[in-house]
C-alpha cells in the first residue's frame, strides 16, 4: 500500500493518539478508521454509526474468515 505524508492538526493527532493507545492501534491507523467511518457516513447520510460499525465489523470478521452460515427455519 503506498503512503504520503500530510500536515494534521496537532490537536486531532493528539486525540488520535489517545484513542488509539486506548483501542490498541498505532495513531495513523486511528486516523485511517476515523476517514473510514467519515468516509461511509457521508456516502449513506441515513444510516446510523452503530450500523455503519457493524458493516466493518463484519467485514474483518469475513476477512478473518469468522463467518458461519445462516440457516433459516
Amino acid at each position: 500500500m503506498a503512503t504520503a505524508s500530510i500536515r494534521l492538526n496537532k490537536e486531532l493527532v493528539e486525540k488520535a493518539t489517545i484513542m488509539a493507545k486506548a483501542l490498541n492501534r498505532t495513531p495513523p491507523k486511528q486516523i485511517e478508521h476515523w476517514a473510514k467511518i467519515g468516509e461511509m457516513m457521508e456516502d449513506n447520510p441515513d444510516l446510523p454509526y452503530e450500523f455503519v460499525k457493524q458493516v466493518i465489523i463484519a467485514k474483518a470478521e469475513k476477512e478473518a474468515g469468522k463467518l458461519e452460515a445462516y440457516n433459516f427455519g
